[in-house]
This record gives structure tokens, sequence and C-alpha cells, in this order.
């Protein structure tokens, strides 16, 4: 469904109704991810205002919206780094507060700002986390060199991280969240740093594991990737979720916008930018 402008975010009615969802913990028939009006506030600032959304099993969803628009902090309180100040979360049927050891093993993130063992190397990064996950040590070492392989980063297996270049700290911290094998991916600015060759390899990877079954939760500002990428996009903008839909279904509701526009230009209309104009007074 394809909400806009104008339109509630979830009707009163709605939202009653999904305050206490019944959820069986890891069923195969829960969405990925389902949030329930969720909530976050930094002292008189409502960051994130009665969040309502619900991600099928091998979606590749794209959520976007301008700077500061609440999308970090909404993934963040998805992936369990920042307690919500109200509302619930599920990844895969499971209460990521309630149970949130049994929801992270369900889930791989890559978060915008990355904190990493700089003074392991990268090989022995992915060891690390392949046993954190509890992986059987055959398939670690089967894993991580899969993955070196395939980021082209085999050459650089042995060197420390904090010798590595932003680039390939970003693709190492992908190769962690995926050695497990996730049911959900999220991933907060994924291509921030990463060089085209990668990136291709990359966005290879996620539609291959989309086609398996993996779900990917993808946010980025690089609206030629998510119109390319995703199935269904959301938009968040002053930390409510203001569109929901296919690239198709936001074109069919987009008043006044031509059938072909881009998602840049959907974008821009939605958030209410398209007609905000600013000069440099002194260019002039």
């Amino acid at each position: 469904m394809t909400t806009f402008p104008g339109e509630a975010n979830a009707s009163a009615t709605t939202n009653q109704a999904l305050q206490h969802p019944h959820i069986e913990a890891s069923s195969s028939n829960a969405p990925a991810v389902m949030a329930r009006d969720l909530v976050r506030v930094f002292g008189q600032k409502m960051a994130v205002n009665h969040l309502n959304l619900t991600v099928q099993r091998g979606e590749f969803y794209g959520f976007l919206g301008p700077n500061g628009a609440g999308k970090s902090t909404t993934i963040k309180m998805m992936v369990g780094l920042l307690r919500p100040t109200s509302g619930s979360v599920w990844v895969g049927g499971v209460d990521v507060w309630k149970d949130p050891i049994r929801a992270h093993s369900l889930m791989g993130v890559l978060p915008e700002v990355l904190n990493i063992y700089e003074r392991l190397s990268g090989r022995e990064f992915l060891v690390f986390a392949g046993h954190m996950y509890g992986i059987p040590a055959g398939d670690i070492r089967r894993r991580a060199e899969d993955l070196l392989q395939v980021l082209t980063l085999i050459d650089d297996a042995d060197k420390l991280i904090v010798d590595y270049s932003v680039g390939m700290r970003k693709k190492i911290a992908l190769a962690a969240a995926l050695i497990h094998r996730p049911e959900v991916i999220f991933l907060d600015e994924p291509f921030e740093g990463i060089d085209p060759i990668s990136s291709r390899v990359i966005r290879d990877i996620l539609r291959e594991l989309t086609q398996r079954g993996t779900t990917v939760f993808f946010s980025s500002h690089i609206m030629e990737v998510v119109e390319r990428l995703c199935t269904r996009v959301g938009i968040i903008n002053q930390g409510t979720l203001v569109a929901e839909g296919t690239l198709q279904e936001l074109r069919e509701r987009a008043s006044g916008e031509e059938k072909d526009a881009t998602l840049e230009d959907l974008f821009l209309t939605i958030v209410g930018a398209r007609s905000e104009h600013q000069n440099l007074s002194w260019l002039e």
C-alpha cells in the first residue's frame, strides 16, 4: 500500500489493532521485519514518530529520507543498537528487545559508522565473527575465504584492518555481516567509499541473496542504486513514514509526476524539496 503526505501514517483504528500483534517466534510465516508504533525522542525532538512498517521475506527494501529524517535512528532501533522510547520491532518473528540474542542471530548489520577491531587482520576478524555466531570452524574457514575472494580482499587478508582504506573497511564489515548467512541484512549507506568495481560485486551479491530468500533492508542516498535494486521503497521525513510502495506505485500516486519519473523526482516531490531553490546571492 502506498501512502503520501496528507494521508495518515496509520489510522487510529489500525494503530490500535497493531499494538499487540501475535507473532510466532522464528515462524517462517512471520514478516522479515516489522515495526509497530516505533518512537524515539531525544530531549524535545521526536526523531521517529510512531513508525509502522512491514517488510516481507525476500524483499529488497529501500529506506530513504533527507538528512536528519530518522533513517539511521530507525535502523539502530531495529537492530538493537538504540532502545526505542516506545514501540516494538520484530526480525524474523523475534522481538529484538525481548529476545536480543536470538534476534541478532537472524540478522547481519552494516552500520553507517563502523566499529571494527582494527588490530585484527581481515581474515582474523572474519574468523572471530564466525565464532561469535557459533559457526563450525571448518565452515568459518571456507566462508571467510570465499568472502575475501569475492570482495577482492584476498591479497590484503592478513593486513591489519587499521591499515585498510575506507572502502576496504566497509567490505570487511560487510563480509562479517554475511558470514553466518543471516535471514535479514540491514545496510546503512553500504556503497559510501566503495569503488565502482566493488560496488558492482556487492550489488550482485545482494541480488543473489534476495533470490535465495534473504531480506535486505537498505538505506542510501544514491537514488540510482536504490531504483535499480529495490523491489519496494519507504520514505521517511521528519520521523514519519510519508510514502511506501513499489516505484510504479509511487509514480501512480504522485500527483503531477510523469509516468516515467525517476525515483529522485518522486523523492523530491514527496519530501517537499522540489519547490525549494536556493542561490548564492554573491554569485549574481
